[in-house]
């Protein structure tokens, strides 16, 4: 069975049985972060978006472990304009890798990095599925609520969602409870959350909303690590 730990704001490192995947790997800068960049050693590095809180170390971080980067087809060839190597997809594609199967869900968000020429834009965000070891995890990325998260979890009955609940840039408590309801996950775990004053949130609060709807919640602690 996978093990899901909690790096800090969107960041995640999975253990699978045949890989280890980090997810958003935003660590330097992190006020929260629960490792060092240099310290994380995995197979795959997969990329939501390019913001900053997000792409974080990813690029480093592959091109240190020799790890292939899983992306957008624009984030992944950015990826690779900068020396890493990378699987470029896109929404609604999956694809089979070693460990499992990835695919690709829609975000409702933006999606730039910075350059010394000023943001450059990247296409769409994305969601990502993972299927490993016989488990599904969704990671929503950076996004508003979108009620085709109910498809989502009938078509890709999900053991874990992990769900943004810092409002202002993201989903806030109430549409990530409403987020959770069309998912119908067995575990939701919220993030993207404290790391700065402007996201603070009650992860407490928002976990016995979605508990009182009958669903399993849970605040994952920074650094905790969970089988799932």
């Amino acid at each position: 069975m996978p093990e899901l730990t909690y790096l800090g704001h969107d960041a995640f490192l999975v253990k699978a049985d045949k890989a280890r995947l980090a997810i958003d790997p935003f660590l330097t800068g992190n006020p929260v972060a629960a490792a060092a960049a240099e310290d994380l050693n995995v197979d795959y590095v997969l990329i939501t978006h390019g913001h900053g809180d997000h792409l974080g170390d990813g690029i480093e971080i592959a091109k240190r472990c020799g790890a292939t980067i899983i992306s957008t087809f624009e984030m992944a060839g950015y990826c690779q304009s900068r020396g890493a190597k990378a699987h470029p997809m896109h929404i609604g594609g999956g694809h089979d890798f070693d460990f499992g199967r990835v695919k690709l869900t829609i975000a409702h968000h933006g999606n730039t990095v910075e350059t010394p020429d000023g943001p450059r834009a990247l296409g769409p965000a994305a969601g990502i599925i993972v299927k490993a070891d016989g488990r599904t995890l969704y990671h929503a990325g950076d996004t508003g609520l979108f009620y085709d998260m109910k498809l989502i979890g009938e078509m890709n009955p999900l053991d874990v969602a992990l769900l943004p609940i810092g409002d202002n840039f993201t989903m806030g408590p109430d549409d990530a409870v409403k987020a959770a309801e069309l998912l119908q996950a067995k575990l939701t775990i919220p993030m993207h959350y404290n790391t700065f004053d402007l996201i603070r949130q009650d992860p407490g609060d928002y976990v016995r909303r979605v508990r009182a709807l009958g669903l399993g919640a849970e605040v994952l602690k920074v650094g905790a690590t969970l089988t799932y």
